[in-house]
């Protein structure tokens, strides 16, 4: 083993079976552990009570209480697990490695034993339209908090960097998020969950969107803008809605619009069936708008399908003149129906999006960054 542990926390954990930071911590950890250094990441307590120490390598530790189900109890849930976790990573890590920072307020931990802290702020936590003014009023606090306790504040996004260095007077470093190469997957209706099996289809195709269905995210202009288009193809929606607020916003869009199919399937974490509907979609629509480089938006470049992405700084940081972009509902619905008759045009920019994301968002990369800056401490 070398000589310097990192424990990496702010995750529900690993194996991931949820979301970007989990899959980012998951092949993180991994691929450091396969370098030999000591690897620690903290879990939340799985429902079955079933605490493997270990993971591919990793060292697992677990917060003694299982998170509740409840929306607002889940929130102090986290607030308790992430300061659970900084005291645990401290005194058995070199580095604690935080992802995010609605803790803050609890960085000073890792200082009382004399251990480095760096954390991933991963984008603009504040800015995000679902949180009421009083949290993301203590997002701006936690972030100055954050960045006068670390060591290291890393990002993933240049425009985040920029945003951090030039705010704070501070020399952030970037390291890009990654993507895997994931090997073709041809159609087979037997790989769908039977709640799943008839209603996604190759007959037609069908639009795609993989996303935390949040208003940040923009589905509900997502959806305004298919409603209002001419496209006939239905529209997969894959992803969990954050609140029950939004979640009736965004279906009576539904159910005021025309009758047009549109397939919400829930969250799908099995890896075989969710790269499957990506690299069979007619096309991608991604509308995430706050925050740095996005998971879901590298990884669908991979797939080397034609991508039409929100109009902003951090998509554009990502993709470059390789997608389309929208600005709001009638422009995504007058760009999709440009997609719908002339794809066959943008299959370039498709293969441009793969090449880019193959070269400057590969893993190995990615370790070797981390790997840089564990030997410059």
């Amino acid at each position: 083993m070398l000589d310097r542990k990192i424990a990496i926390i702010g995750t529900r954990g690993i194996p991931n079976s949820y979301g970007g930071f989990e899959k980012f911590a998951e092949i993180l950890s991994t691929r450091l552990a396969s370098k030999g250094y000591e690897i620690c990441v903290s879990c939340e307590r799985p429902e079955d009570n079933h605490t493997p120490p270990s993971f591919n390598g990793v060292e697992l530790f677990y917060f003694p209480m299982k998170p509740p189900n409840f929306f607002l109890l889940r929130i102090v849930y986290e607030f308790l697990y992430d300061a659970y976790s900084l005291f645990k990573a401290a005194r058995r890590a070199d580095i604690v490695y935080m992802l995010g920072y609605s803790a803050a307020m609890f960085f000073f931990i890792p200082k009382l034993f004399g251990k480095q802290l760096w954390v991933n702020p991963d984008g603009m936590e504040w800015k995000r339209p679902k949180f009421n003014p009083f949290i993301r009023w203590l997002l701006k606090v936690s972030e100055k908090l954050a960045v006068f306790w670390a060591d290291e504040m890393i990002v993933d996004s240049k425009e985040i960097k920029k945003y951090m260095d030039s705010k704070y007077g501070i020399e952030s470093e970037f390291i890009a998020y990654g993507a895997l190469d994931v090997p073709p997957i041809p159609w087979e209706d037997n790989k769908l969950t039977d709640d799943l099996r008839g209603k996604i289809t190759l007959n037609p195709h069908y639009w795609l969107m993989v996303a935390r269905l949040e208003p940040e995210n923009n589905i509900h202009t997502i959806i305004k803008g298919y409603l209002q288009s001419s496209v006939e193809m239905p529209l997969v929606v894959v992803g969990n809605f954050g609140s029950p607020a939004y979640e009736k916003h965004v279906k009576a869009i539904v159910d005021e619009g025309p009758d047009k199919k549109i397939i919400f399937t829930g969250g799908i974490y099995n890896k075989e069936i969710l790269n499957m509907i990506r690299q069979n979609c007619f096309a991608y629509l991604h509308g995430h708008s706050v925050g740095g480089t996005n998971p879901s938006l590298v990884e669908i470049m991979k797939m080397e399908t034609v991508i039409l992405a929100h109009n902003n700084e951090f998509n554009r940081e990502v993709c470059r003149d390789y997608a389309l972009y929208f600005n709001d509902a009638d422009d995504l619905s007058h760009k999709m129906e440009i997609i719908d008759s002339e794809r066959e045009t943008f299959l370039d920019l498709a293969e441009k999006a793969y090449e880019r994301v193959s070269k400057d968002y590969s893993w190995e990369g990615v370790a070797d960054d981390y790997e840089n800056l564990i030997k410059g401490v």
